[in-house]
């Protein structure tokens, strides 16, 4: 190999070596950009992983607080309808030792039937019209000398066997209600003494509340909580009283002592 030749030789070796450099810089860049592009896409994935948790968290102690006074207000609730049956204990035991034919049942039979009407009117808002008025028929059959005081005292035990039923009675029913200024009957799902849901002819549902003393019926636009009362009503349409349901919180307990 001549100088020439050998000169040649060297050049080309010089060449590929500055090329394989520069391709060599460039690669490495781009992986150097990859590495950082998809860190930056991690510390995403990152934030939003803590944003969903914080989120999560935040939504179970929600739940968790509206469970804790949904209970209180169900054991305040049981309280008071475990003295409510100790009380009418008491008054059928009374009116039991007394119900010898004496004069003195008429008084207690009025002022038991006194006693049950104010219960059912303070009550879930389920055929009070109906309810009341058969109390009001005792009362003036009564007082009419229509029927006899053991008469009276037998009707008025079925009242308040009728009334504990109601309170237990889960199902669908139909009344009346006043409904954006009117009279509408409607479809009840009753849940015992605890909540009382509606469907109107119209489809517009609901569910009664307690406020101030004062049962008011309150229409339901939030689509989830629509779809919650119409598969309760499904169900109890098909006879299932049992499962487990999610409902909106209709518990109408508040005030309950």
């Amino acid at each position: 190999m001549n100088f020439k030749t050998k000169k040649i030789v060297y050049s080309l070796a010089l060449s590929a070596s500055l090329l394989s450099s520069t391709l060599n810089a460039s690669t490495n860049e781009k992986l150097v950009n990859s590495i950082i592009e998809l860190r930056g896409d991690v510390e995403n994935l990152y934030t939003d992983i803590k944003e969903n948790k914080e989120s999560y968290h935040s939504q179970m102690k929600s739940l968790s607080m509206q469970i804790t006074d949904s209970e209180a207000q169900i054991n305040r609730k049981s309280t008071a309808i475990k003295l409510a049956k100790n009380e009418l204990e008491k008054i059928k035991t009374q009116i039991k030792e007394t119900s010898s034919g004496n004069s003195e049942i008429k008084p207690l039979v009025l002022n038991a039937l006194t006693l049950l009407e104010q219960s059912i009117n303070e009550g879930l808002p389920f055929m009070v019209d109906s309810r009341v008025a058969d109390l009001h028929k005792i009362k003036a059959d009564l007082e009419e000398g229509l029927i006899t005081n053991e008469k009276a005292l037998s009707l008025t035990w079925a009242s308040y066997d009728d009334t504990i039923r109601v309170t237990k009675e889960i199902g669908l029913f139909k009344q009346q209600i006043d409904f954006k200024g009117k009279k509408v009957l409607a479809r009840i799902a009753k849940l015992g003494s605890v909540a009382m849901f509606f469907s109107t002819p119209s489809n517009e549902v609901g569910f009664v509340v307690k406020e101030a003393n004062k049962y008011s019926y309150k229409h339901i636009t939030n689509p989830e909580d629509i779809k919650k009362i119409v598969t309760l009503f499904d169900a109890l349409q098909k006879q299932i009283r049992t499962g487990y349901f999610e409902l909106p919180n209709a518990l109408v307990l508040q005030g309950a002592k």
